[in-house]
């Protein structure tokens, strides 16, 4: 039987605290968890920006943009694991409806 596929979109902010070195090296290890899990359509690394809002005291942070297509069971993990990952200060994970 076929796995069904959806496409998916996720952006996290990452603390600027880490560093340029530790910020890459977050986003290299997300980046490398989506490509090992599902399929990356497009990766789209904003920098470093003022955030909304203050978040623990900080007021920027380093935003990526990240297109995949995946089985509808991989974004309820990554979502727990940028949860559980020091430096991420925000995530969101939305289903594309194109």
């Amino acid at each position: 039987m076929e796995k069904i596929q959806s496409k998916y979109e996720t952006i996290f902010v990452v603390s600027p605290e880490l560093g340029d070195e530790g910020s890459k090296a977050v986003v290299e290890k997300f980046t490398t968890l989506i490509s090992e899990n599902a399929t990356i359509d497009e990766v789209n690394d904003w920098g470093k920006r003022r955030l909304a809002y203050p978040i623990n005291d900080l007021t920027e942070g380093y935003y990526t943009l990240v297109k995949f297509t995946s089985g509808h069971e991989f974004p309820r993990e990554l979502d727990r694991i940028f949860n559980i990952t020091d430096g991420i200060l925000r995530s969101i994970i939305i289903k594309d409806g194109e």
